[in-house]
């Protein structure tokens, strides 16, 4: 059965995005971005660093959250090994990806202490002819509510998905799952790999819990000041 949603201060539902290659460079942005953001999402880049962990304890030193993104599949048994070991660490979001309902039963079975795992359902950069290259002739939109349904069952506490989907996801799951949509773009869409993109105002109204928050942060000429921004935008659009 799924948990109460990770319980979120206003200022926690920005998770920055922080794609960097190394230690330095991740706790530089850290520095550099202060009181504006509180939760922070390290992923795949930085792990290759082997540094990956020392910037984990070093954020939770500085009582920030953190959302572990490296989207683990593989057979149960395996899977849910690297769960139970994650679960020892400060960790608030882990993903996992939600294709195979046996794989989130033994991670949902063995996840603990304060860390909620999301599925992911379809990447961000993936449209429906994507979708079709991999044998899945249906739309993106279909797609992810039926894998949101289907780690809700499994006892997932929610989801990782495209803030166009919040909304179905939202009427299909109830309240109580955990909807973390990526892929923001509070200025509109930018032409980069990103193809089922969203405002803040338009995630949080349909849905969302949190949003990850990469370029346009980090491409900003002043980066704290972007991440303010969307801070005052979550804030009028909760408020809404």
């Amino acid at each position: 059965m799924s948990r109460a949603p990770l319980p979120l201060r206003d200022d926690q539902r920005l998770i920055f995005a922080l794609d960097v290659p190394d230690r330095v460079q991740a706790l530089e942005w850290v520095d550099r971005l202060g009181d504006s953001v509180g939760f922070y999402k390290i992923g795949m880049e930085l792990l290759a660093s082997g540094e990956y962990f020392q910037v984990l304890e070093e954020l939770a030193r500085r009582d920030k959250r953190v959302f572990v993104d490296l989207k683990f599949f593989d057979i149960p048994a395996t899977a849910a090994a690297v769960i139970k070991r994650l679960s020892q660490w400060p960790v608030s979001y882990c993903t996992i990806h939600g294709w195979h309902p046996a794989m989130m039963e033994a991670c949902a079975a063995v996840a603990g202490g304060d860390m909620r795992l999301l599925a992911v359902t379809v990447l961000t950069s993936m449209g429906r002819e994507d979708l079709a290259q991999m044998g899945i002739d249906r739309e993106p939109v279909d797609v992810v509510v039926e894998r949101a349904l289907a780690a809700k069952a499994a006892g997932i506490d929610g989801v990782i998905a495209s803030g166009q989907e919040a909304a179905p996801i939202r009427a299909a799951t109830g309240s109580g799952f955990s909807i973390v949509c990526p892929g923001i773009r509070p200025g509109g869409p930018v032409g980069d790999d990103q193809k089922r993109t969203v405002g803040v105002a338009d995630a949080f109204s349909d849905g969302a819990d949190a949003i990850v928050v990469g370029r346009p942060i980090r491409l900003a000429a002043d980066p704290a000041a972007a991440a303010r921004a969307i801070q005052r935008e979550i804030a009028e659009a909760l408020r809404g």
